[in-house]
């Protein structure tokens, strides 16, 4: 029978379930093919996790490493330039860059 506890006149409270985490989660429904499916499922056991979390983990991690990457790539291009060579240096042509005979 649930522990219910009586916090006010009108609201029951069940104790049964604590809750140590408040988290806002949105509901998501997601279509995979079915090897894709039986990889999420395995990977999510490894880990004693739900499909929902592990996908959820998932997508997280990329958002931030997407976050990241956004974030270095705007750090360098708001660099200031510099010169490839020393004042006064002549850069090689077209024809010297490609020129093969080197390579070979």
């Amino acid at each position: 029978m649930p522990s219910l506890v009586r916090s006010e006149p009108e609201a029951w409270i069940d104790t049964r379930f604590v809750c140590h985490e408040l988290r806002v989660v949105k509901n998501v429904t997601v279509t995979l093919d079915p090897e894709v499916a039986r990889w999420a499922r395995v990977r999510a056991a490894e880990r004693d996790i739900s499909v929902s979390r592990f996908l959820g983990e998932l997508l997280q991690r990329e958002m931030q490493r997407e976050s990241a990457y956004e974030s270095a790539m705007r750090e360098w291009l708001v660099r200031e330039a510099r010169p490839l060579s020393a004042p006064g240096d002549v850069y090689p042509n077209r024809d010297q860059l490609h020129e093969r005979d080197r390579l070979r």
